[in-house]
């Protein structure tokens, strides 16, 4: 198809017509479709692969280097490809198609990009407010809107916690407004508000941090938690230990705290979890970070009931260093291979979960190599990966763990260089690289010490 202009006059004096091909015409559509589902179909592996037991950081850097193919090759597009593909495709119900249209749209190529999202972003439903975030967050810092802390002077909630949560993750100051956010009525303003103050080190009014850490809320529960040990306060780790003991809902944070703080008596309050079912798996996560070969013992036992084998087997090899492989992995029986015989559950959550690709343990085998390799550790010491725990244990981990555990060991950096060392372990690799060269170049006295001592009371 083509478009008939007026043309100016001829050198000859005369007038006429000339033809012109469409930019948007010319583009081979099929291939920018096929762009978009492959970053789409990219994306959520890319997501799994960040939470994934069987991942580390070199192989999600091959897997990114397709995605951001597909994503470069939806800028080359241009214009015509934001205003008509990817217009459509960030107002879809798909939440990675839209983070992928959400990051491509931020492009500088892409001026009339960010308008896009803006309109999108103010009608969006709910449940795709996420990969608005998302596409935001792994964005470069110098790429996100202007628009951006507009959100936070609107009235509904779930945008003022998008805002807080991209712009904190930046490392951007959220201004004056933050102070009144602190204490939103909504729980995710709160918690998000609490993450930010902690970002850019404000300092929290004693009642308030304290109000917080009393929430029935568990997201603003934990965030107070967080902020507060990041700025030294004794109310966040008595908190921690407060939910353990009661058994409060939720407990994965507060028990990975204790476990990260090392001290022996709060092992023993995390022992005491294993004997309700529905903190055990809390329990188990924590007891992998607890690092002393008391806790791999534990996890040991555990290893013999089917429906949590897998988490302390995971756990027991954060301790001990153990590769779960070989004769050490349980063999699937037949009856594992068969369909369950009860009535379908249609309420059931058939999204997989990234515990789910964790290999089960042969028990026994477990045992006899214990048995055995026990004879190496020291009662008194902590473990990373059969390592004596200190700086450059920590540091190692956080290039070669799983990518499911690195999350936990990046807070125990940023919690032990008490907010000046930051791993951000959600997004691309090539930032999480340039972060850990950052680590790597900061002397281990600066992240060596224990977050738990010098705490203080406000």
């Amino acid at each position: 198809m083509v478009s008939t202009v007026n043309a100016a006059p001829r050198s000859g004096g005369s007038t006429g017509t000339r033809t012109e091909v469409r930019d948007d015409i010319r583009l081979n559509w099929s291939m920018y479709e096929q762009h978009l589902d492959e970053a789409e179909f990219l994306w959520a592996r890319w997501e799994h692969s960040l939470v994934a037991p069987d991942h580390v950081l070199d192989e999600v850097t091959e897997l990114e280097e397709r995605l951001l193919a597909h994503l470069d090759g939806l800028v080359l597009g241009g214009a015509p490809v934001a205003e008509r593909l990817l217009a459509s495709a960030v107002e879809s119900e798909d939440p990675h198609q839209v983070a992928s249209a959400v990051y491509v749209l931020l492009s500088p190529e892409l001026p009339a990009g960010s308008e896009i999202v803006r309109a999108a972003l103010q009608t969006a439903a709910p449940e795709v407010l996420s990969a608005f975030h998302r596409g935001l967050q792994v964005r470069e810092r110098e790429a996100l809107p202007s628009w951006l802390p507009d959100l936070l002077k609107q009235e509904e909630p779930a945008r003022q916690a998008l805002s807080l949560e991209v712009l904190t993750s930046h490392g951007v100051d959220p201004g004056a407004t933050l102070t009144g956010l602190l204490r939103h009525e909504a729980p995710g303003v709160a918690a998000a508000a609490l993450r930010a103050a902690a970002r850019v080190r404000l300092r929290l009014e004693s009642n308030l941090l304290r109000a917080h850490l009393d929430s029935p809320k568990p997201a603003v529960r934990d965030a107070a938690i967080e902020a507060g040990l990041l700025g030294g306060h004794k109310a966040a780790w008595l908190a921690c230990r407060k939910a353990v003991e009661t058994g409060a809902p939720s407990l994965r944070l507060p028990a990975l705290m204790l476990a990260l703080g090392g001290d022996p008596q709060d092992e023993a309050r995390l022992k005491h979890l294993l004997t309700e079912p529905d903190h055990r798996p809390d329990g188990l996560w924590a007891l992998g970070f607890c690092g002393r070969p008391s806790a791999a013992e534990v996890c040991l036992q555990w290893m013999k009931d089917e429906t949590v084998a897998h988490l302390a087997a995971e756990a027991f090899c954060a301790i001990t260093g153990l590769h779960l492989q070989g004769h050490l992995v349980a063999q699937p029986t037949e009856e594992d291979a068969l369909p369950p015989l009860e009535e379908e559950d249609l309420d059931a959550d058939l999204v997989p979960k990234p515990a789910d690709d964790l290999p089960h343990p042969a028990a026994e085998a477990v045992a006899a190599w214990w048995e055995e390799a026990r004879k190496g550790f020291d009662p008194e010491r902590r473990y990373l990966y059969g390592k004596p725990f200190g700086a450059a244990t920590l540091l190692e981990a956080l290039w070669t763990a799983p990518m499911r555990r690195r999350h936990a060991l990046s807070l125990h950096l940023l919690l032990n260089s008490r907010g000046t060392l930051r791993v951000p372990t959600q997004t691309f690799t090539s930032t999480q690289l340039k972060a850990l060269e950052a680590v790597r170049a900061a002397p281990p006295s600066s992240y060596g010490r224990s977050f738990t001592e010098g705490l203080h009371h406000p």
